[in-house]
């Protein structure tokens, strides 16, 4: 009778001390990316904005444990938005643009293109990145408030657009996920697009008449 042999069989009959050598990581070899400098920074390396191979190292494992893909290394802007997300978390209020209320508020940061829920000063979901309208299609600034709510939503302005988790704050702007990624293809046409993961968090937890407040100004049309 043939007898297979496991991984851990073979382990086995090795030598004591000798160990089974894993494999090593491919080698990183994104080129330099269009926001290298501000993920240089973020990471403690020389800032330079030109790719080293522990640059690439570096972006690679931030990547990685934000659970982006792909984790190549490529200072991109999804890499970015994420950064800018993690370093607003313990405090994405600390400049007080978002009014403090008693009752829930999204709040929403063209700015830094950033979106998080609050109570008073705590923070209830976020702060997340976002996707916000391109120029001449811009998100609207000031105090708004969800009005309608549709989980399986498609576009009535804009060829049946998939927009799940669509949550209307302000005539046909809503929050609301995206199947693509979410930097593809540039700003939306005024609506807030997330990731679908985070559309359905937020789905979850707001409320029709839930206020959202929108302040801030994105800079350029990309992403």
């Amino acid at each position: 009778m043939r007898v297979l042999l496991t991984l851990a069989c073979l382990t086995a009959l090795l030598p004591a001390g000798a160990a089974v050598a894993e494999a090593a990581p491919a080698p990183c070899t994104a080129p330099t990316g269009p926001y290298q400098r501000p993920l240089e920074q973020a990471l403690k390396r020389p800032v330079d904005g030109v790719q080293s191979p522990a640059d690439c190292d570096a972006i690679r494992a931030f990547q990685a444990k934000q659970g982006l893909r792909p984790a190549d290394g490529y200072a991109n802007l999804a890499t970015y938005r994420t950064l800018v997300a993690v370093q607003a978390r313990p405090n994405p209020n600390a400049a007080g643009h978002c009014p403090v209320r008693s009752f829930r508020v999204t709040c929403v940061d063209l700015t830094r293109q950033l979106l998080w829920v609050q109570v008073n000063k705590a923070v209830r979901f976020g702060p997340i990145p976002i996707r916000s309208g391109r120029d001449s299609q811009e998100t609207r600034n000031g105090w708004h408030r969800i009005y309608w709510r549709h989980i399986d939503h498609k576009s009535t302005l804009y060829d049946n657009a998939p927009m799940p988790y669509a949550q209307f704050f302000d005539g046909g702007q809503a929050l609301h996920g995206r199947y693509e990624p979410l930097f593809d293809g540039g700003g939306s046409a005024g609506c807030i697009n997330l990731a679908l993961r985070d559309a359905k968090a937020l789905w979850d937890l707001l409320r029709v008449g839930d206020q959202v407040y929108v302040w801030g100004t994105k800079a350029g049309t990309a992403g």
